[in-house]
């Protein structure tokens, strides 16, 4: 049981309840509620549970000064309340305010595939082995692949295909299913068993409707209509619709429907009307629209205008790849096959890939001192290169989107290349670097030329977008490491601490702050800065307590005199949700006077219309028996703002 349960307990009654609370979050020292009826808050009963230290109402907000125990007190909240999740996101639902359509989308995405990424990189890799040995003609002159001439290797393709199944043909709609609803805040298992509904062995898998006449395409008969059954193996775009479509099933029965037999009648009648949706309605709707861009892909590779086609196709295959629609794009090259004894439409798929995974080759270069990143993005990369792209896009292009665009550029070009040359493959093969060995002999200097720019261009692209585009965490770059020091070093004594000034600027009381919090001195004593730099540094030697790594806005010290001290940038930036702000230190960290602890954006926070005033305030004085405060004058390292004697 968590420490502040019983207090916890009691100010969910005195807020009115759940039922009254539509919202809530918390920054570095605040409870933040919206209520449905503010009125039903009893302000006095909660401004006298000891663990408050006030409450004011600010931008239709609640808020509740708990202080620097807020994170623990919000966790013992929410287990109380039954309400997690709904914190993050109120904060993402703010940060989100300050997006456009796109970016919006784009981030949603991302949400989407990010609990994915495992499953899509080990799936990424087995595929991209396996392409390497079953379908590479490099033995008896050219005429067979390392799987056609060796009983072990055929074994180990047939094999690891278990996996790669799993992963591409199964868990891409099951897992995009199961993770929309765990976003949208439905019933999980719903989404799974939705998921298993598109991809079920009784129906005809996606891969082979292009070569299935339609005689043979298997029916549900009703008598009065019929209803074929396909399978969405892979595909992005009908999950997606389906998963949505459930979410919203079950919340407009779980609204009408009496909770006493909720259980029985919603995940019924949910669950059906979703499934039916998606196999009559979404899904052959689907295969519309990949059958629109098919037509439109065949006559832009056989028509007057191929070169201006190879651009556009080159630039936005990728992107097509995102919706799953790109399989349609194998019944083209079939019958390119057939009519011409080759297809020029595939070698532009190759070098889409390329691109994709040299714009992650750019990000392995800009990110090589992040571990982190680097555990990313050199599978994707390699997996990319040898022809499965999903985990290069969704685990690194995507979630920056300026990789993501500059491989579209690359692509883009080579593709304009690769029709202006003609160049010819004599099927479908590999789509990455050796499918080189799938081009007509005569094409291959060509391709070469076509493959250098996919190669070159995306990389160079994100070498110089990504220099100013990734925060020096995103490098992996991060304080110096003679300026931290290891935690055990940090002792504590009763010891004087002057505490300077941590950004250059003009020091006010902080009665002149535009927040009772701070003016009223109900998080502690201390001193405001009106900022002229954009850095936070250590204001003396101190331990790293707190860091509000999610939006950046905020860190607690823990000081020689164990006293500790709450440095804020501006006010309600916590909505900023870490735009603008970028943490250079971590919890546990023991820094000098001067480390850099926090780069923040003074153009970003008054965008948002926050002010940008540092608030250093003392909420535990520790050892210290008094604290004197100094204001009226310009803030720099050697000066002291607070003396703690």
């Amino acid at each position: 049981m968590g420490k502040y349960i019983e207090d916890a307990k009691e100010l969910l009654t005195y807020v009115g309840g759940r039922t009254n609370i539509s919202a809530v979050t918390h920054c570095m020292t605040r409870m933040r509620f919206v209520l449905a009826d503010p009125a039903k808050a009893e302000v006095d009963n909660i401004e006298k549970m000891g663990i408050v230290k006030g409450t004011f109402t600010q931008a239709g907000q609640f808020q509740v000064i708990i202080g620097n125990e807020v994170s623990d007190f919000y966790d013992d909240f929410i287990a109380v309340s039954g309400i997690e999740g709904v914190d993050k996101a109120a904060v993402k639902k703010a940060a989100k305010a300050n997006q456009n359509v796109l970016q919006r989308l784009v981030g949603t995405l991302a949400e989407i595939f990010t609990p994915l990424l495992p499953a899509i990189i080990c799936g990424g890799l087995i595929l991209g082995f396996r392409n390497v040995i079953d379908s590479i003609y490099m033995f008896d002159n050219g005429t067979k692949t390392l799987v056609q001439i060796s009983q072990f290797w055929n074994g180990v393709d047939s094999f690891l295909w278990l996996i790669g199944e799993a992963v591409f043909h199964i868990g891409i709609p099951l897992g995009i299913c199961w993770s929309v609803m765990k976003k949208m805040g439905g019933t999980e298992i719903l989404g799974i068993v939705l998921g298993i509904t598109l991809t079920s062995s009784q129906l005809l898998n996606a891969y082979a409707v292009a070569s299935t006449p339609a005689s043979k395409i298997p029916v549900w008969n009703f008598g009065f209509i019929k209803v074929n059954m396909i399978g969405y193996q892979a595909q992005v775009i009908p999950a997606m619709l389906a998963a949505f479509t459930l979410v919203y099933l079950e919340r407009f029965f779980k609204k009408i429907t009496p909770k006493v037999v909720s259980m029985i009648v919603v995940p019924f009648c949910s669950l059906l009307l979703a499934v039916m949706m998606a196999h009559f309605v979404l899904g052959p709707i689907g295969w519309k629209i990949g059958s629109a861009i098919s037509a439109v892909i065949y006559a832009g590779i056989t028509g007057p205008v191929k070169v201006l086609f190879g651009a556009i196709f080159g630039t936005f295959y990728a992107p097509l790849v995102i919706t799953g629609l790109h399989h349609m794009s194998n019944a083209i090259d079939l019958q390119l096959v057939a009519d011409f004894k080759g297809t020029g439409l595939w070698p532009m798929i190759a070098l889409s890939n390329i691109a994709q995974g040299s714009a992650v080759v750019g990000m392995a270069i800009l990110q090589k001192k992040n571990a982190k990143a680097q555990e990313v993005n050199m599978p994707s990369a390699i997996s990319c290169y040898l022809g499965v792209t999903e985990p290069a896009m969704f685990g690194v292009n995507l979630k920056y989107r300026f990789p993501f665009v500059c491989g579209m550029i690359g692509s883009g070009l080579a593709g304009m290349l690769c029709t202006l040359t003609n160049t010819t493959a004599n099927g479908i093969g590999v789509g990455g670097l050796p499918g080189i060995l799938s081009i007509k002999p005569q094409y291959w200097g060509s391709f070469a030329l076509c493959m250098a720019v996919a190669i070159v261009v995306p990389i160079v692209l994100v070498l110089i977008l990504g220099k100013k585009r990734l925060t020096e965490s995103e490098k992996g770059l991060v304080a110096d490491i003679d300026d931290v020091k290891k935690e055990e070093e940090f002792t504590v004594s009763s010891k004087q601490v002057d505490v300077c000034g941590c950004v250059e600027g003009n020091v006010i009381p902080l009665k002149d702050v535009h927040d009772k919090v701070f003016s009223e001195g109900l998080m502690g004593e201390g001193v405001a800065i009106v900022p002229d730099g954009e850095e936070i540094k250590a204001p003396c030697d101190a331990k790293v307590q707190v860091m509000m790594e999610e939006t950046g806005h905020a860190v607690g010290l823990k000081l020689e005199n164990g006293a500790e001290l709450l440095i804020h940038i501006g006010l309600d930036t916590v909505y900023m949700n870490g735009e603008g702000f970028e943490n250079l230190v971590r919890v546990g960290d023991v820094v000098k006077k001067g480390t850099p602890l926090i780069k923040f954006s003074k153009d970003k926070i008054k965008a948002a219309n926050h002010e940008d005033t540092v608030m250093c305030i003392i909420t535990d004085k520790g050892l210290a028996k008094d604290t004197e405060l100094h204001t009226g004058m310009k803030a720099d390292l050697n000066t002291p703002i607070i003396t703690m004697k």
